[in-house]
Formats: structure tokens, sequence, C-alpha cells
């Protein structure tokens, strides 16, 4: 991911609903992201009654939950969310390549928004700056949810 991320749209969330899928796996810093994106649409104006979040056990199992909560609708975005680290082998770049496919598949089978906040680094330094550190992508995650639940809305009517 750039750093370079555009600035966010001032968007409120009121009246918005969204589901959120996040991995078990690297639990402490898939809670952190959890938790920043969920201050941060709380802080927009998202009721806690509108957020649906499911666990599951890991990434690659994020794709399948995001679409159960895509196709029983009711919901204006969905945010998927893990954190894949590199080891001895690519296994997290083969993962992440599948999981951002399936993630987009999703979004296009279904017509709902799917955010792909599911992370492929390449050390555990990279994982706890953007999950728990100085770069807050989580918030990040939020404002691009906001901005295409008010995209999904307004080409939906």
């Amino acid at each position: 991911m750039s750093l370079s991320a555009p600035a966010p749209s001032a968007l409120r969330g009121t009246g918005f609903r969204f589901g959120i899928v996040a991995a078990r796996f690297n639990p402490a810093l898939v809670d952190g992201l959890l938790e920043r994106v969920l201050a941060s649409l709380k802080a927009a104006g998202v009721r806690e009654i509108d957020l649906t979040v499911v666990r599951v056990p890991g990434s690659h199992e994020v794709p399948w939950a995001a679409q159960r909560l895509a196709v029983a609708g009711r919901r204006h975005c969905v945010i998927g969310l893990g954190v894949l680290i590199a080891g001895d082998t690519n296994h997290h770049e083969l993962v992440g390549e599948s999981v951002s496919h399936a993630l987009q598949n999703v979004a296009l089978g279904t017509g709902v928004p799917i955010i792909n906040g599911v992370m492929a680094v390449n050390t555990v330094a990279q994982a706890r700056a953007r999950c728990i550190g100085r770069i807050n992508r989580g918030a990040e995650f939020a404002a691009a949810a906001l901005e295409m639940a008010a995209l999904h809305r307004r080409l939906s009517r």
C-alpha cells in the first residue's frame, strides 16, 4: 500500500450498515486493526446496531464470510480484515493474491462494495506499524467503506 492515501471525505455514517469480517490469525494485529475500523466508523456516526462483526479462522476464509454478509442484504458495504506476514516461503503472497481476487469477485458478483483490508506484509514491524502503530490503516479502510457505502446508496436509486 502506498503511504499517500487519498484524503478522507467528510462523510457521515448515519443510516449506513456495515459488515466486517476479521481473521483470528495474528490476533493482536487484526484485533488492533478491527478496533481502529470500528472506532472510525462510530466516530463518523455509524450506530453499533448497524455493525455486524464476524470472525473467521484466517485470511483465506474472509471472502466466504464476506460473501455471506453481502448476499444476506441490508449492508451498504463489507470490510474484510486480516494480516499475512512473510515467512520462509511465499505463502503470504499466494494467500493475499487469492483473497484479493476472491473479494473483488464477491463485490462484482453481489453488487455490494467490499473493502480489502487483508494486508500482506514482509515483517512483523510493518504489520505493527499499520495495525496498531503510526500508520492507521483501520481508519483508511473505514473511510473507504463510508465512501463506497454512500456511492452504493446513490447508484442503487
